[in-house]
């Protein structure tokens, strides 16, 4: 069998995937996964990296030193431009570098936190499903760095003392640089640098739900429906009742449209229009928005717009009872947009921090805007994401309630 490491830049084979690197002691095949190397016939490895398609080919017979030698001189300065080539060129240069043969194919998660990384564990993966090697592949990712999720592992192999020392050798002799780099992306840190390397498998509808689940707003996030789970999670169904009964509280049906703004697909507006509302339901995302327009948008009380806050904000066109903000303050937005619309009732939810931390600091400078309500929506909880594969912190939401002052006399 053959392995075959595919990762964004020469240091993450070292970070990430050390133990696939090591050559398993004579006598010892239990490091292997099914135990399916000989303990006399260590496995040939080859690195993949993704961003130069450079292709390093590591005997069964040469050292780790020689090994970790190799990608040294393949490390290089931190570069915000390095990307996955694509499926179809990481497809190509694995079947190049399979030849016919069987594989073990290890490659960073799709959910990694660097975003660089989870492309390219994401464009493998749907190369190999799209066309897999010849002779037939087995897919490993790394759980890499996830400091918001928890991760259910298949494989976990514990580094000695040995191997970390090595590990962190290599960084200060050859990566250093990275140690203080400005880029998230290819900063290293302590939690970057694990000491038990995890690895898990996943079909090609996790994998997928994965990378979008780590997405923001852009067509990522939309690359499965639902990716947030609206539908399926006891919190977020909390969530979404209580908001809609927090707003029937302090706006009746009849009193005119609901301006719901970055509504998604609908799992607030569906509830509202249920109650017998009229909603405007607004959003950007173009994958989004015909989902929403296929499901609640579908309904007479429901009419759907393109636009995001910043464009109501410059063209305050869209008029309303009340517009709804609800859990879509968190990219930065100058809460100072607010005051343009058209609207004397804003509903905001936030998670505590970011109210507190964005919100309440602009709330207690403005001249135009006094805060009448607050209700606890939900509280934190701990819930498992795509199937149980992982777990998070769901921070909990907070209703704030914020109505326009009259002029000054």
């Amino acid at each position: 069998m053959t392995d075959i490491v595919v990762v964004l830049r020469a240091e993450d084979a070292v970070l990430d995937f050390l133990s696939v690197l090591t050559p398993p002691p004579p006598g010892d095949d239990s490091a292997r996964p099914g135990g399916d190397a000989a303990p006399d016939d260590p496995p040939e490895v080859h690195v993949l990296l993704a961003d130069r398609g450079e292709h390093l080919l590591m005997p069964p017979a040469m050292p780790l030193a020689e090994r970790l030698a190799l990608l040294a001189g393949q490390v290089r300065e931190a570069d915000e431009s390095a990307a996955s080539p694509g499926p179809g060129a990481l497809g190509d240069a694995l079947a190049r570098a399979a030849a016919g043969r069987p594989v073990r194919v290890w490659t960073h998660s799709p959910a990694d936190n660097r975003r660089s990384r989870g492309r390219v564990g994401h464009d493998l993966a749907t190369a190999l499903d799209t066309a897999p090697p010849a002779g037939g592949a087995t897919v490993w990712h790394a759980v890499g760095y996830s400091p918001y999720l928890q991760f259910v592992s298949e494989l976990d192999r514990p580094l000695g003392r040995g191997p970390v020392a090595a590990k962190l050798d290599f960084v200060n002799r050859h990566a250093r640089h990275l140690l203080e780099s400005d880029s998230p992306q290819h900063l290293v840190e302590t939690g970057r640098v694990p000491t038990t390397e995890r690895y898990f498998t996943a079909g090609p509808g996790e994998r997928l739900r994965l990378f979008a689940l780590l997405a923001s707003l852009d067509d990522e996030a939309a690359a499965v429906p639902d990716p947030w789970e609206f539908a399926s999670s006891p919190y977020e169904t909390e969530r979404l009742d209580a908001t809609t009964a927090w707003i029937a509280r302090f706006r009746d049906p009849g009193a005119g449209p609901l301006v719901e703004v970055g509504a998604c697909e609908g799992a607030l507006t569906g509830r509202l229009a249920g109650k017998g509302y009229t909603v405007e339901a607004t959003e950007p995302n173009p994958v989004f928005r015909t989902r929403l327009a296929e499901g609640p948008g579908s309904v007479d009380t429901v009419r759907v717009h393109p636009q995001g806050l910043e464009e109501l904000a410059r063209a305050p066109r869209l008029t309303g009872s009340a517009y709804l903000l609800i859990e879509m303050l968190y990219y930065g937005q100058d809460p100072e947009l607010l005051t343009a619309l058209p609207a004397d009732l804003v509903f905001v939810a936030l998670e505590p921090e970011a109210l507190d931390t964005s919100l309440r600091p602009w709330l207690a400078a403005s001249p135009h805007w006094e805060q009448i309500d607050e209700t606890v929506l939900v509280r934190p909880a701990l819930e498992t994401v795509c199937g149980g594969r992982a777990h998070l912190r769901k921070r909990g939401s907070t209703g704030v309630l914020l109505r326009r002052r009259p002029p000054a006399a």
